[in-house]
Parts: C-alpha cells; sequence; structure tokens
C-alpha cells in the first residue's frame, strides 16, 4: 500500500482518515466524520500504528464522493 498526502480512507460506517502531513516515519492525520466538510480532530502516528488502523480501510479515490 502506498501511502501519500491527502488521501482519504474510509474506515467504518461513519468513519475518515486523512493523511494531513506524510514524512519518513509519522504520519499526521485527521480523523473526521464526513470528509467533505474536513473538520475533525488531528493526531500523530507511527507509520507501523497508521498501517494498523487503516486494516480493512478503503481508499477513497479522488473526485468520487464519500458514499460511492
Amino acid at each position: 500500500m502506498k501511502l501519500e498526502q491527502g488521501q482519504i480512507w474510509k474506515t467504518g460506517d461513519d468513519d475518515y482518515l486523512r493523511i494531513v502531513e506524510w514524512a519518513r516515519l509519522s504520519i499526521v492525520y485527521k480523523r473526521m466524520k464526513n470528509p467533505a466538510s474536513k473538520e475533525g480532530t488531528q493526531h500523530m502516528a507511527t507509520k507501523k500504528e497508521f498501517c494498523r488502523l487503516l486494516k480493512g480501510a478503503v481508499l477513497i479515490q479522488p473526485g468520487k464522493p464519500a458514499g460511492e
């Protein structure tokens, strides 16, 4: 899996993670309920921890609505 800044991942029914800052060993991400509003709480994790959060998650393709 290739992680990039700006990616949005759907992890649950109403839970989305957006990569805010991508670094060599850490990820700053935002946990959101609605990816269109961009409102949420910012968190920091190692890449390993972040990949564990993404287990079973679906990458939302750029330009597609979140409901599809």
